[in-house]
This record gives C-alpha cells, structure tokens and sequence, in this order.
C-alpha cells in the first residue's frame, strides 16, 4: 500500500459559477412549465389513441425488378405472336411450292409420254415406208399401161414404182423447199418420185405442168401428173394414183396425204409415162 493512500486529498471542491447555475434552473423550470401547460390543454377524459397506420414499405430494387419482368413478357408475346406469323407464312408457302411442283410434274411427265408416244409413231412409219421402199423391184423402164382412172390398185412397172414410192412418203411433213427424206414440198416429192424411173423433172410446178403431153382432167390414168393454176404457171402439183384418188404434198397442216380429186379438182393434166 503506498505510503500516501491514507492522506486526505487536498483537492478543493469545483464551484459552479453563479451563471451556469442559473441557466439550469431556468431550463428545468421552462420543460415543468411546458409539461404542466400540455396537461391543463387537453381534455380531462380524453381516451389515449391505441391504433397506428403503418405506411407501405416501398422497395425500388424490387419494384425495378418488377417492371423489367412485365416488360420482358410483354416483349415475348410480342415474339411468339411474329414467329407464328411467319410459320404460318411459310407453311402456306410451301404448301402452294408443292402444288406448283407436283402441277409441273404431272405435266412433265404427260409430255414425256407423248412425245415417246410421237417418237413410236414415226418409228413405225419409217420402218413402213422402209418396208415398202425394199419392195419396190419392179424394174424401171418406159410402160404408159399404167391402169383406168376406176382402178385404184397399185400397177406394175414404171408406173408401180412411182406410185408405190409415192405411198411409202405418206405421212411426211410439209415444208416449203424441203427435198425429202422425210419433208417434201409438192414439186420436190412429184420429182422424186419419177427420179425412181429415171425420169428427170423439173424442181418447180410451173415447169412440170408443161412437161409430157397435156391429157385434161376427163381421161385419166394412173401416174398422170395433176396441175393446178394455169399451164405454165401452176401453183401445186400431184400425182393421180387411181379410184378418183390423188397423192401430194398438200401443205403444213397435213403434209403428204391421199385426198380424193373431187374435193379439190385439178386444172389439168400432164403424162411423162
């Protein structure tokens, strides 16, 4: 124990200032003052208020977080309505793509067929006339005893040759200026035809209708060559080939045919046989 613990301080007592002493008693006298009159004020029987409102917490986190959702499902309802349009767009599209291409199709096809359809027809026609021209060994040679104008058989002979040839083209085409195998013009078949005799013609009608010697058109044989427009200056040329029967190059819309000679009567007529 230190050898001064038991001396006595002599630390005087602090003394208040009379100043501060009196601003404490003046404050504690102005709250009783303010008590007693907030007392006297009210009233004597007054109930004490024993219900609190409380105001609505408002958290702005929250509420941002609440209005960007709203935002982001309108704007997927948006989306899902547009990706449906367009689906829809596109189903309808392809559906009217397939039903072009299927239309396209079945049209393809019905041509390829008859096109192959044509394709054997001429086939067949070529191998006919093939077949016929093979035929043809009659010799060649001067024979005017070619047959009546009622007489609507193939004759023998020259005259035979040139007809059966004649036949054998029956189903070419007509083409101005063409020269065979397979298209003709009148002039040129009615050339051809008598080339088989070793009978030159002139290539034009003009010049044929003035070869040979001019029989008319009431005493016909088989092999007379038929003119039609004025001697000299014909503008279609045939052959007769019997029954009131004719053989040409008639035009595009037919092609080489057999027609009867009452239909489309001749001006005149030449015989080189």
């Amino acid at each position: 124990m230190p050898h001064t613990a038991h001396i006595p301080s002599h630390r005087k007592p602090r003394r208040r200032s009379a100043s501060a002493m009196a601003l404490r008693a003046g404050v504690a006298g102005g709250v009783l003052s303010t008590i007693a009159v907030a007392g006297a004020a009210g009233p004597a029987n007054a109930d004490p208020v024993t219900e609190t409102i409380e105001m609505p917490t408002i958290n702005p986190e929250g509420l941002s977080q609440t209005i960007a959702h709203s935002a982001q499902t309108q704007q997927q309802a948006v989306f899902d309505q547009q990706l449906d349009t367009l689906e829809e767009t596109a189903a309808k599209k392809a559906a009217k793509d397939a039903k072009a291409a299927k239309a396209e199709a079945v049209r393809e096809a019905e041509a390829a067929k008859a096109a192959e359809k044509k394709r054997e027809r001429e086939a067949a026609e070529r191998a006919s006339r093939t077949a016929d021209r093979t035929s043809l060994t009659a010799p060649a040679g001067n024979n005017s005893g070619g047959g009546s104008s009622s007489n609507s058989q193939t004759p023998s002979g020259s005259v035979g040759t040139v007809i059966a040839f004649l036949k054998a083209q029956v189903g070419d085409a007509y083409v101005m200026g063409a020269t065979g195998p397979n298209s003709w013009d009148c002039s040129s078949l009615v050339q051809a035809a008598f080339r088989q005799v070793n009978i030159d013609l002139p290539r034009v009608s003009q010049a044929q209708s003035t070869v040979g010697r001019e029989v008319g058109t009431s005493n016909l044989q088989v092999g007379d060559i038929l003119y039609w427009g004025a001697k000299g200056n014909a503008y279609h040329t045939g052959v007769y080939i019997g029954g009131g029967q004719y053989l040409d190059a008639a035009n595009p819309a037919k092609g080489v045919v057999i027609q009867d000679l009452s239909g489309y009567p001749a001006t005149g007529a030449v015989r080189v046989l």
